[in-house]
Parts: structure tokens; C-alpha cells; sequence
């Protein structure tokens, strides 16, 4: 007879191997056929609602690894939420206005917008921009990414607009909204105003100039042959310069140096003789900043004033302590001199050139013109020292330009007015990190008003019309009609209409006394669009609600979409538009680098997909601390390949070995498993309430540890090796079979289920394995409750003990192998001697405690001379003297004991004679 016959092997159809870059779109596709996500929703109707609202990425180019993280990252989350009680719905969404775009179309498409109309030029970029919100939403499915894709929110759809609209106006009604003259930050290179949220800071070299402006009128406090000295790192704003700025509470001096008399702060004095190489000076007087007050100088090179005020902004940090003050190009500088009456000059037009307003520079890009100044300057004798410096400056961070401030008229929303509302409700929400609440509501306490308009074509218009003498209209019948007509034809009409076509059938105003009326032309800031989706998607959808449960991106939209949706839906309704805001951080290299084409280190999630597979990338994902940065390589994702063989492979035996197994007729009762199965499905429900303590609290990189220590510790070096000799060697409805299979039952069942939300691809597939579930899909299921093993709270300690020893066993194991005693630990002979009473009764107290040791025999005994001593036992390894059994490999004295099975032990001989034998 073979022996290997009588064997009941693992046998199982599940591969061994993944191949999930070619089985994950199949996968996919039948998905999609057998609407799981459709079924998954009309499963858990009724249940507490859970909205995850997503925050929409850009609709332009293919998606990279920062974008897979945080998609991924909201998958786990809805797909948690939906096996675990909640009916949580998900709608991915996607910006769509602005710059990028028309930048694309021109660049990419050689689309010339001066040849078409703006309605034309618009329909182009609606049309760009849904081909690239098709190709994103393509590869976001590859992804594994579940949610409502055939209907996601977009914002350039009539009914979001029409919402945007609303938001609109009724912070208009408010008070909040209105337009004002001030500097912004301004892009020449995208040729419109900028919000905060916009600017992003990189190095830049700049020059470094001090310059003397002559005194012209000392008010009794100078002479009128003193020169001040200002510094400044932007010359080309000295053709706007107004005045200069004193601190009222400095003390300045007047030194004297070289027959010349200059003035400054007095505590850089010392700093200021090293920095301009002054040899002697003498302070010929000193005086409090206030006393200047409207002293009047003469612009270095321009035949006007340049008068003297005072402001609290002025520092002795660096410089002079006498500020350049240009009123047109400087926050600081606009509000000082609105005091006293002075009129912002901004004499740069749009894209970065001066305008006929700065005399002898007109045509000259700004950044062009610094040489030019500055030798304007030296020519007038009013420089003192030219310099370089590098440092941190505002860049545009679409077009990554140096941006300038400039004074326009511009639409604002002031936060101020409403931004301790704002403050109130940030100290309610939920925050992980926790640093988050700090972040944002430093944001907003600073923040003072929001430059909304934007002097580009692509976007939504903002909805206000202007009467003949100027008075600018938005009222509730206006709104709610223009937000009618976008919800109608969309807010191409705007473009397409005149003003009075626009307005409501019989409109009137006292401004317009002949009846007609012209519209804006700034589009609103793309962030109001996105900021507006609480309005558009929250309350606009019947399966959402506001507030939303959790938004969760990555840590740049603390200045950008967490701040511009606080900021509209206070506003609004008073209340914050979210419970729960999460943050992750950014992908790095391996090194810790950040990707970039030039260094050739970018991870691009489509080619991780089409090498190694989604479920990868997942478990990728899973297994960092997301919410700081994070690196991911070819190495790290090799790891991780490892990782998921092992989880994959833990599963794959188990199923190997439920082959034969019914649960309706062949599982156990739990009271009456064998006390090492009740162990396992003990530890099985630490590691179940572990992972959903994890899964509850948004951190899934303990989850990974959780389960992948699960399947190597727990199941592949104890439970699953042990229990072959019982599985394979048993009868097939042996007690001890049944009860390891119906603990493997549970074991795989929930595991599955647990990993769901993670490698969802691979879940699936081994559910098909899975005997006796009914389900379709596990993603039809719930993840269970963890619960009380039957009769294990006394056991626990027992069991826990026995854990102990079986590491000084192990110990014991590999030296006797290591000193060449024996091969495999089927050879051995073990004597252990307890310690103590307590071990002695834990090991006594177990039935064939050999098998769990994986060795021919074990004796609990009193006394072995020759033990070698370990933390809880002595143990003694010998090589057992009986014969190696044929089938079950253990070695035993009593091989040969029937005469029909000589290579048999009893206990094999006793299985083939019963089950096997002819």
C-alpha cells in the first residue's frame, strides 16, 4: 500500500500565486457587472448613515502615488464602515476650473483663444476637462477604488454651479462678501489675483539694496540735510515708493559719516557701520520715531514727496528701521498710508510690466527692471551698496513663478467678520493628527479677508452685475435667478447673454435710471468651487447629509480645501461643513526625497498596478504611518510582495485543509473544541477587536502588523505546523480534525473579512475558496463582533503559560540541532522538568503535548540530571530511539507492532486498518 494515499492533504484550487496585475481588472470588470457596490448599498439601507465626503482632485494629467495614497485611504474607510454597520455611500469628485486647463489647451491642444469666442474657448476647456476626468476616473478604478463613478460630482455641472451660486449670495446677504481697492498677491504668470491658498514659498536669489532718500522739511524734528536710509530686496518697486515708515516707539539717530548725515534706527547702528563699511560715525542727535511724523523727503530719482509715517509693522530684525513704503505693492505699507490719505500707485499692468505710470521704465518686465533701477539709482547718488541675497519668496503654486503684490480691485470675502465662528467650530471637530487643530486654527485667526476673483476665463462667473453709475448689485432676486439660469444652461450663459438678458423680466434700480446694466467679468476663485461642494454635494444629494462624517487629503489643504470649506459653510449655516478632518502626508522616495522626473525617482501607481498589482499598493498603504510623510520604493514594495506571499500562503493552507469540510454538518460546537483551537480562536478574537479598534480610529498601519504577526507567529509557526500531524494523519471526522478545521473555518472567515478593506482583490477570490458561505461577495458581509471564546477566561492563563515554555522548548530544540543531536524536531525525544507546580500542571493538563511541540514524545517530569536550564523549565533533548513511522513521520517504539502495517506506529497501523483497508 502507499502510505501517502491515507494522507488527507491539503487540497485546494486557490493559486498559490496572485498574478494580480492580470486577475484585478477581471476582477474589476465583474464587479462592475454583478453591481457589487449597488448591492453593498442596498444591503445596509437603513442603517446610520456615514458620508465620507471626497475632496475633488485636479481634472488634469494622470494620476500619481500622493493621489493613490489618499483614494486608498478613503476606500479603506467607506469599505470598513459598510461591513461594520453604517451605510456609507461614496461620491468621488473632481475639480475642474481653472489656469492648469487653460494652460493645457493652449500648450498641449494649440488652441489659440484669441481666434474664438470666450463661450468657445470655455467649451473647449469643458470638454479637456472631462477627457481628463475620464482618464483619471479609469485609473482611480484600477485602483480598486470603490464608489459611485458613474455619477461623481464635478464642479463645472450645472446643478454645482447653481449651488456655488447660492453659497455666494447668501454671504452676500450677509455683509460678507464685497470689493475693494488693496494689494494681492498677483501671478504675472497666471495674470490674475491669487488667494494665500494659492502662494507656495521657494528659495530666490534677489539684490540687496540700501538707498538714501534726501529730507526735504525736518518739522522741526531734522535739519533738511539729513538722508534717510531704507532697505529693500525689491528695487523695482522704488518707482511706486510714497513714503517711508518709522516705528513710533523707536529711537532713530542722525550719524554723521564722511560729511554726510544719515538717518536710521538706533539699535542698528552697529550692524549698519559693519554692513556699510562706515568708518567713525557720530551720533549727532537721537529721537523717538513719533516725532518724525510727516516729515517729508524727495523720492530718489522722481520729482515728488516721499513722506514720513508711522507704523506699527516697522521691526530692527533687518534693514534700516526706515521702511521703503510702496502703498500699491505692500499690505502693510496700503493700510499706513490709506491713514493718511495717500492713494495706492501700482504702475505694473497684468502681466508684469511697468505701465506709462513709472516714467523711464514703461515696457520693463518687473524682475527686468531691478538693474535698471538700481543703476538709476547709483546715477542719482542714492545708492549705498548693492548686494544678492537668497531667500524664501511667494511663488504661484500652478505655474511655480515668483508672484508680486499689487493693488487691484478685487472681490473679498471678509473673514474677519465671522472668523471667531469660524475658530469656535474648529475647536469641535475631531482631528487626526491632533496637530491639525493647531494648523488650522492658526490659518484662520491670521487670515483677514479672501481675495475671491480671478481675472481668467475658465471658471464661475461671479454673479454680479453693476448699475450705470457703477453700484454693484447682488441681492436675493438677482442671485437666485442667475442661479436658476445655471442650473438651466449652465453658467456658460453668462457669457453667452447680455446684462439685461441675465437679469430677472423686469428688473429696476435707482442707479440705472435708463434701465441698463453691465456684468462682472472675474470668475470666482477656484477654491470658493470646491469650498462650495458642502452646499453642491452635501445637502444637493439625498443619500448625503451635512455635516459630512470625516474629510480626509493630504496636509496642503489646511490652506486650501478644509479652509475654503469651513470658511463658506460657516458663513452659511454657522457650522463647520465636517465631524472629522484627516490628514496624510506626502510621498517620498526611498531615501526620503522628494519624487521629481529630474532625480527619476517617481513611483507612478499604474506601473506598480501592471508589475506587482493593486492589492499591493494597498497593503503598501496600509503599512505606513500616512499621516506624516511617507517613502515608498521598489524595495519597500518587494517587502511588502513578501508580506502579502505570507498572508496569502497562511490563508491558502488553511483552505487547503477545509477541503473536506461542511460547517452546516462537520464544525464542532466551541464548548466542546479541543482547548489549543479555543486558544487560537481566543487569540483570533485579540487580533479581530485589535484591528477594529484600528479601523474605528483611522490607523491601518497596525492593522498590518496585526494580521501579518497573526499569520506568521500565531497560525505558520504554531498553530498550522503543529496541526498537520493531526489533519493530514487522523481520520477524516476525527474530533481533533473537525475542531482545528472548525477553528480554520473561523479563522480564514474572519481574516477575510478583515482584510476586505485593504487587498479587497484578493478578499474576494478567496471567498470563492471559502466552503458553505452563502454570500455572493464578502463584500456583502460584515465583519463580526469579537467575542468570549466558551470556557476560555479560566483557560487564558493556562495557555498563556504554556506559550512560555514552548519558547525555552523551541531554545532547547535548536541547540540539540545545532549540536548536531538531532535533524528535524520529529527525532526528538524531550524531558522537561517544570519549574514550578503551576507549569508542571499546565503541561500535565494537556493532552499529547508533543504534537504542539512538533516532537516523537514529551515527558513532564520530576527530575533529569542532564537538563539544560531556560526561564520556565529544564528541558532534555534526545534523539528518540524508536523507529521513524512510514506515514506520520513521528518516531515510536511501537513501529512494527502489526503484522499487516510493519512501518506503521500503532496509532497510523490502528487508522489504515479501520478507514483504508480493503
Amino acid at each position: 500500500m502507499d502510505y501517502k494515499d491515507t494522507l488527507l492533504m491539503p487540497k485546494t484550487k486557490f493559486p498559490m500565486r496572485g498574478n494580480l496585475p492580470n486577475k484585478e481588472p477581471e476582477r474589476q470588470q465583474k464587479w462592475d457587472d454583478d453591481r457589487i457596490y449597488e448591492k453593498g448599498l442596498e444591503r445596509t439601507q437603513g442603517r446610520p448613515l456615514f458620508i465620507l465626503h471626497d475632496g475633488p482632485p485636479y481634472a488634469n494629467g494622470d494620476l500619481h502615488i500622493g493621489h493613490a495614497l489618499n483614494k486608498i485611504l478613503k476606500d479603506f474607510i467607506t469599505r470598513y464602515k459598510s461591513m461594520s454597520g453604517y451605510h456609507a455611500p461614496y461620491v468621488p469628485g473632481w475639480d475642474t476650473h481653472g489656469l492648469p486647463i487653460e494652460t493645457a489647451l493652449t500648450k498641449k491642444k494649440k488652441v489659440d483663444r484669441k481666434k474664438m469666442s470666450i463661450p468657445e474657448f470655455r467649451q473647449k476647456c469643458a470638454e479637456y476637462a472631462m477627457a481628463q476626468l475620464d482618464n483619471q476616473r479609469n485609473q482611480f478604478k484600477k485602483l480598486g477604488v470603490r464608489g459611485d463613478w458613474e455619477n461623481p460630482y464635478i464642479t463645472l455641472t450645472k446643478d454645482y454651479e447653481a449651488a456655488q451660486i447660492r453659497v455666494f449670495g447668501e454671504m452676500a446677504k450677509k455683509g460678507y462678501i464685497y470689493r475693494g481697492l488693496k494689494p494681492v498677491y498677483w501671478s504675472p504668470s497666471s495674470e490674475s489675483a491669487l488667494a494665500e491658498a494659492e502662494i507656495e514659498y521657494h528659495d530666490k536669489r534677489s539684490p540687496s539694496i540700501y538707498v538714501t532718500f534726501d529730507v526735504t522739511d525736518g518739522k522741526d524734528v531734522l535739519d533738511g540735510d539729513e538722508k534717510i536710509i531704507i532697505w529693500t530686496t525689491t528695487p523695482w518697486t522704488i518707482p511706486a515708493n510714497l513714503g517711508i515708515a518709522f516705528h513710533p516707539e523707536l529711537e532713530y539717530a542722525v550719524v554723521a559719516v564722511n560729511d554726510e548725515k544719515y538717518v536710521i534706527a538706533h539699535e542698528l547702528l552697529e550692524t549698519l557701520t559693519e554692513t556699510l563699511e562706515w568708518e567713525n560715525p557720530e551720533v549727532i542727535k537721537t529721537f523717538k520715531g513719533e516725532k518724525a511724523d510727516k516729515v517729508v523727503a524727495r523720492h530718489p530719482f522722481y520729482n515728488r514727496d516721499s513722506l514720513v509715517m508711522l507704523g506699527e509693522h516697522v521691526t530692527t530684525d533687518a534693514g534700516t528701521g526706515c521702511v521703503h513704503t510702496a502703498p500699491g505693492h505692500g499690505e502693510d505699507d496700503f493700510y499706513m498710508s490709506r491713514t493718511y490719505g495717500i492713494e495706492p500707485l501700482s504702475p505694473v499692468d497684468d502681466k508684469g510690466y511697468f505701465t506709462s505710470e513709472a516714467p523711464g521704465f514703461e515696457g520693463l518686465f518687473y524682475d527686468q527692471a531691478n538693474k535698471v533701477i538700481t543703476e538709476k539709482l547709483d546715477e542719482a547718488g542714492a545708492l549705498l551698496q548693492l548686494t544678492f541675497i537668497t531667500h524664501s519668496y511667494p511663488h504661484d503654486w500652478r505655474t511655480k513663478k515668483p508672484t508680486i503684490f499689487r493693488a487691484t480691485s478685487q472681490w473679498f470675502a471678509s473673514i474677519k467678520d465671522f472668523r471667531q465662528d469660524i475658530l469656535d467650530e474648529i475647536n469641535q471637530i475631531n482631528w487626526y493628527p491632533a496637530w491639525g487643530e493647531t494648523r488650522l486654527y492658526n490659518m484662520v485667526r491670521d487670515r483677514e479677508d479672501w481675495c475671491i476673483s480671478r481675472q481668467r476665463t475658465w471658471g464661475v462667473p461671479m454673479p454680479v452685475f453693476y448699475a450705470e453709475d457703477g453700484t454693484p448689485i447682488i441681492n436675493d432676486e438677482t442671485i437666485a435667478h442667475v442661479s436658476n439660469l445655471f442650473a438651466e444652461h449652465g453658467s456658460n450663459v453668462w457669457f453667452e447673454w447680455e446684462a439685461n438678458e441675465l437679469l430677472p423680466e423686469g428688473f429696476t434700480s435707482e442707479h440705472s435710471p435708463n434701465g441698463k446694466f453691465t456684468k462682472e467679468t472675474d470668475i470666482m476663485d477656484v477654491w470658493f468651487d470646491s469650498g462650495s461642494s458642502h452646499e453642491a454635494v452635501l445637502m444637493g444629494r439625498e443619500d448625503h447629509k451635512r455635516p459630512a462624517d470625516v474629510y480626509l487629503e493630504g496636509s496642503d489643504q489646511y490652506r486650501g480645501w478644509f479652509n475654503s470649506s469651513i470658511s463658506t459653510a460657516v458663513a452659511v449655516t454657522g457650522k463647520a461643513p465636517f465631524e472629522t478632518i484627516i490628514s496624510h502626508g506626502f510621498t517620498l522616495d526611498g531615501n526620503g526625497r522628494k519624487m521629481s522626473k529630474s532625480l527619476g525617482n517617481v513611483m507612478d501607481p499604474l506601473k506598480v498596478q501592471k508589475q506587482l498589482g493593486s492589492d499591493i499598493l494597498r497593503l503598501w498603504v496600509s503599512s505606513v504611518d500616512y499621516q506624516a510623510d511617507v517613502r515608498i520604493s521598489q524595495e519597500i514594495l518587494k517587502q511588502i510582495s513578501e508580506a502579502y506571499r505570507k498572508i496569502r500562503n497562511t490563508i491558502r493552507f488553511m483552505l487547503g485543509n477545509l477541503a473536506d469540510f461542511n460547517p452546516e454538518k462537520d464544525a464542532v460546537p466551541e464548548a466542546e473544541m479541543e482547548e489549543a483551537d479555543r486558544y487560537m480562536l481566543h487569540r483570533l478574537q485579540h487580533v479581530l477587536k485589535n484591528v477594529r479598534d484600528s479601523y474605528d480610529v483611522y490607523e491601518f498601519s497596525p492593522i498590518y502588523s496585526q494580521i501579518h504577526n497573526f499569520c506568521t507567529v500565531d497560525l505558520s509557526s504554531f498553530y498550522l505546523d503543529f496541526a498537520k500531524d493531526i489533519l493530514y494523519i487522523e481520520a477524516v471526522n476525527s474530533h481533533r480534525r473537525r475542531s482545528i478545521q472548525t477553528a480554520y473555518y473561523e479563522i480564514v472567515t474572519t481574516l477575510v473579512k478583515l482584510l476586505t478593506p485593504i487587498i479587497p482583490h484578493t478578499a474576494d477570490e478567496v471567498w470563492e475558496y471559502i466552503p458553505g458561505v452563502t454570500e455572493e461577495s464578502v463584500q456583502l458581509t460584515d465583519i463580526p463582533e469579537p467575542r468570549d471564546i466558551t470556557g476560555f477566561s479560566e483557560l487564558y492563563e493556562k495557555w498563556d503559560s504554556f506559550m512560555q515554555v514552548r519558547d525555552d522548548v523551541l531554545k532547547a530544540l535548536e541547540e540539540a540541532r545545532e549540536a548536531k543531536i538531532i535533524g528535524k524536531s520529529l527525532e526528538a525525544k524531550l524531558t522537561i522538568v517544570p519549574k514550578d507546580n503551576k507549569t508542571k500542571e499546565v503541561l500535565d493538563g494537556i493532552p499529547n503535548v508533543h504534537q504542539l511541540f512538533i516532537v516523537s514524545e514529551a515527558d513532564i517530569t520530576e527530575e533529569a540530571p542532564d537538563a539544560n536550564e531556560y526561564a520556565n523549565v529544564h528541558v532534555l533533548v534526545e534523539k528518540h530511539p524508536g523507529e521513524k513511522c512510514a506515514r506520520c513521520w513521528t518516531a515510536a517504539e511501537n513501529v512494527g507492532q502489526d503484522e499487516h502495517h510493519p512501518d506503521l506506529c500503532s496509532r497510523c497501523a490502528d487508522i489504515v486498518n479501520e478507514h483504508y483497508s480493503a
